[in-house]
């Protein structure tokens, strides 16, 4: 399958012949993303009796997991939606939120599905999760999962290597089928064409935003987490279809904006809505960062788990969790603003969130070098009022439409 979003022939979108209208198919995504059951999880496990191990933002290898025929599971905390009350007795009332919901899920019973779960180098909070995770649920897989902040092949590719070797060791001793060169080159492959059809999504939103609503895109995607790759290809190909060919959007006098600092707990839908509804084309974001935290492809010649490491290295995105030579931070911000002609750019943050807040001076920095017009706020996952923000939003867009020369 190829990354083109040309649209079906027209017989092949029938009702005969089962294939998703854009209603159905953007139902069934919103379905997934609400299901705190996971229970796409549990039909797989149930039809094909693998392991299904479960990750947090922001980066993990999921080729590798594919490989071993282990289901990767993308959990995102919670909604706002989710009460928290075992989980609030965890953590103290200035961290984020996103682990509070995480152990409340885990304490009631909707990821007892999962065989084991990730917890991606991010924060010291994530950190302090996985050794809380390791004494609560004892007989799950448990890894911090701590990547390289040197990223010299013969430093930090030999490390990351042995960590990559120790997880499918790891994985192995749990059950999964033993890590083999062809079946990573096969995952690899499969997920190349799943990471091209995303950036294929954002391209088209990019030029035409009315098209590809930031508040569908986002289910979409965040849907996709809990699915096989191959069934996750299809959603994202069928989605990237069925809007090209959707001809009732039309084009609204709207801000072009770029959403910056939510790449770990997530915004919640309605905020997302919210800002769309102020007046906001959101044309570049950094939402559910998995699916574009590598620019491109991994190559399939030679060594593919050396391939994967060097990927990791040579091909991540900034990230306010990788390191960046000083003088570079915001770099990466300025030159995505000029690729998706934003006017303006939003710092939409997690309360407490010390990577991205850390960050945010020096990105406010380096838009102001550009003259873009920038606003900050911060939400939780489960924010339930978004007045404020709105018009907060609202006056920004329309600062930005009156004043800018836009």
């Amino acid at each position: 399958m190829s990354a083109d979003l040309a649209p079906r022939e027209p017989h092949s979108e029938s009702a005969e012949s089962g294939a998703p209208t854009l209603t159905t198919l953007v139902a069934r995504a919103e379905e997934l993303y609400r299901d705190y059951r996971l229970e796409a999880v549990r039909q797989w496990k149930a039809r094909t009796g693998g392991l299904a191990v479960g990750y947090l933002p922001i980066y993990v290898p999921r080729e590798l997991l594919a490989a071993q025929g282990v289901l990767p599971v993308g959990l995102m905390g919670g909604r706002d939606d989710l009460e928290i009350i075992k989980g609030d007795a965890y953590y103290q009332s200035y961290i984020c939120h996103i682990p509070r919901s995480t152990i409340e899920l885990g304490l009631n019973g909707s990821l007892d599905c999962l065989d084991g779960l990730l917890f991606p180098a991010i924060c010291d909070v994530i950190r302090n999760l996985s050794g809380m995770w390791r004494m609560l649920f004892p007989g799950q897989l448990v890894r911090y999962l701590d990547v390289p902040q040197n990223f010299a092949p013969e430093i930090g590719g030999r490390f990351w290597r042995h960590e990559l070797e120790a997880l499918a060791s790891d994985l192995a001793a749990r059950g999964a089928r033993p890590l083999e060169p062809e079946a990573l080159r096969a995952a690899i492959a499969a997920y190349n064409v799943n990471r091209a059809l995303v950036r294929a999504l954002y391209a088209l939103r990019r030029e035409q935003p009315w098209k590809v609503p930031t508040s569908e895109l986002y289910v979409v995607l965040r849907a996709s987490l809990v699915l096989p790759v191959e069934e996750s290809t299809a959603m994202l190909a069928d989605y990237g279809r069925l809007v090209l060919a959707e001809e009732g959007r039309r084009p609204m006098d709207q801000a072009r904006v770029l959403l910056s600092g939510s790449f770990c707990e997530q915004p919640p839908l309605g905020l997302i809505k919210t800002l769309e509804r102020a007046g906001c084309y959101i044309v570049d974001d950094d939402f559910v960062q998995i699916h574009r935290y590598l620019r491109g492809d991994i190559p399939l010649a030679g060594d593919p788990l050396d391939n994967l490491v060097r990927a990791f290295l040579d091909d991540g995105i900034a990230s306010p969790t990788r390191y960046i030579a000083d003088g570079v931070k915001g770099e990466e911000l300025r030159q995505r603003s000029r690729e998706s002609a934003a006017e303006g750019v939003l710092f939409c943050a997690p309360s407490f969130c010390d990577p991205a807040l850390l960050d945010q001076p020096m990105l406010v920095e380096a838009v102001e070098r550009d003259a873009i017009p920038w606003t900050a706020f911060k939400y939780s996952e489960n924010s339930g009022q978004f007045q404020v923000i709105r018009e907060q939003a609202g006056t920004f867009a329309d600062a930005i439409k009156l004043w800018s020369g836009a």
